[in-house]
């Protein structure tokens, strides 16, 4: 008989502390909140976008949210996620569906985890 061994998939994101700083310095601690945490909404948005757009085959969809989402994630540092997002793009540009499935899980696990971690650090309650 074969043993079959489940393999934990754990994603370690990547925020770039500093941008987030920056926002607060420049907004100060309320605005950034407010301006944070209505990107987060877009970028939640622009995830569940993407993950629609290949569920229903439109590529061309897939990358344009794709590519939103990935500007909205440089923008408050979620660099993990933004290049996750990218390689989505790219997948879908090149119609490579096997690594499409695999980026768009990838994408999944890195967009809720990144989401997570921006919401924490920012304070947003």
């Amino acid at each position: 008989m074969a043993q079959i061994t489940a393999l934990a998939v754990s994603e370690t994101v990547r925020v770039d502390a500093r941008r987030v700083g920056d926002i607060v310095n420049e907004l100060g601690e309320t605005a950034a909140q407010n301006v944070i945490g209505l990107a987060l909404e877009q970028l939640a948005s622009a995830l569940t976008a993407t993950d629609q757009a290949i569920k229903h085959d439109d590529l061309a969809a897939a990358v344009g949210h794709a590519d939103r989402l990935a500007r909205l994630a440089w923008q408050i540092g979620l660099l993990s996620l933004a290049g996750v997002a990218m390689d989505l793009g790219g997948c879908a540009e090149r119609r490579d569906l096997a690594s499409l499935a695999a980026v768009r899980a990838r994408l999944m696990r890195v967009g809720n985890r990144s989401l997570t971690e921006i919401w924490d650090r920012a304070g947003i309650a």
